[in-house]
């Protein structure tokens, strides 16, 4: 079995046979899904779009192509959402408290985190490693 980059900078393994196997990362998937089951069930129970769904969407887009298009894509929802949670973590910052629980289950603290994490994954899909993988197995 063979590792080749495709076209676009996906992940391809080639059988003997020349058919195209792409490995899904299942465990993304479900984590995908979870993440859009709980926004689902948030929005039902207390009629707020939860921004956790676009995030899990994006997971999900990444478990099955692996490819760098969806890796950028999750960075993108990444900062959407990391963008929501700073401003609604501004809102509550006259409530919060300075201790450590404080600080760690606050949207702020998260938020910043979200979107520095998004950063880093539309760096990495634009990365040398990402756009020349090949390896020869």
């Amino acid at each position: 079995m063979e590792f080749i980059a495709g076209d676009n900078g996906d992940m391809q393994s080639i059988t003997k046979r020349g058919e195209d196997m792409r490995k899904h990362s299942y465990i993304t998937i479900g984590l995908g899904v979870l993440l859009v089951g709980l926004s689902v069930m948030f929005l039902f129970r207390s009629s707020v779009a939860s921004p956790s769904g676009i995030i899990g969407l994006a997971l999900i887009w990444i478990g099955w192509k692996r490819n760098r298009t969806a890796l950028v894509i999750l960075g993108h929802a990444c900062i959407v959402v990391g963008a929501y949670l700073i401003a609604w973590g501004a809102y509550l910052l006259p409530q919060s408290s300075p201790t450590l629980t404080g600080i760690l289950l606050r949207p702020l603290f998260w938020g910043i985190f979200c979107l520095f994490g998004g950063f880093c994954a539309i760096f990495h899909g634009f990365c040398h490693c990402m756009i020349n993988f090949r390896t020869k197995g």
